[in-house]
């Protein structure tokens, strides 16, 4: 679980987020003035595992932010999924896309021409 706090402190921090609650060895949460964003233990106690076909999306106020992301992600030992760049499935589309440290996919996005 600390590796996860460590994770997602340095690139949530990129998007206005911070590490709003610690629930001990059950998980932590993020946002910016409420929850938007928990990792939690498996209440079912069964290993946590990686959804297939499942992405984990975060809004970003701008591109640099983004871009910001991505490299933070980088930085704290997570991959790279798909570099930072515009996209062509809707106007002014910018996203970039990561797996975290347990192989979780990750993106940030924005819609904003800057």
């Amino acid at each position: 679980m600390n590796n996860a706090r460590s994770f997602y402190d340095s690139l949530l921090g990129e998007l206005g987020q911070k590490r709003i609650a610690d629930l001990g060895d059950n998980g932590s949460i993020w946002g910016e003035n409420s929850p938007s964003f928990f990792v939690l233990k498996p209440a079912n106690d069964a290993p946590a595992s990686v959804g297939n076909g499942v992405t984990i999306s975060f809004e970003a106020p701008t591109r640099a932010a983004i871009d910001a992301f991505h490299a933070a992600a980088l930085a704290a030992g997570g991959t790279c999924e798909c570099l930072p760049g515009p996209r062509g499935w809707a106007p002014n589309a910018y996203a970039a896309y990561a797996r975290d440290l347990d192989g979780n996919k990750l993106a940030a996005y924005c819609f904003s021409p800057d």
